[in-house]
């Protein structure tokens, strides 16, 4: 009966279910820090180029995580990483695309 009483401590805020997660720590990790980078480079006309690249591989790192993930909170971090790559990205094919001015 104590051993069921007993809970799991996990390491993670993410590890809601006490079993570790770390491909999906680090998607989620990945896609927030690209995000961010893709959100704030946007705001900035000369920074396409990293604000769309950034944002395009936040947007797929992202992607992938959702098909992977395991948690609730994992999947709710993914989304807001999703959601700034995606504003990053569509921002900077805006301001200049991924090659503008570099190619031709």
């Amino acid at each position: 009966m104590a051993q069921a009483m007993r809970r799991h401590s996990s390491t993670s805020l993410l590890e809601t279910d006490g079993k570790p997660h770390p491909r999906q720590d680090t998607l989620v990790a990945v896609t927030v820090l690209l995000g961010a980078v893709a959100f704030v480079s946007a705001m900035f006309h000369d920074l396409h180029l990293l604000s769309s690249w950034a944002g395009l591989v936040g947007i797929l790192t992202g992607a992938y995580g959702q098909f992977i993930s395991v948690t609730t909170r994992e999947r709710t971090l993914l989304i807001i990483g999703l959601g700034a790559s995606a504003v990053g990205f569509y921002l900077g094919m805006a301001h200049g695309g991924l090659f503008g001015g570099v190619l031709g």
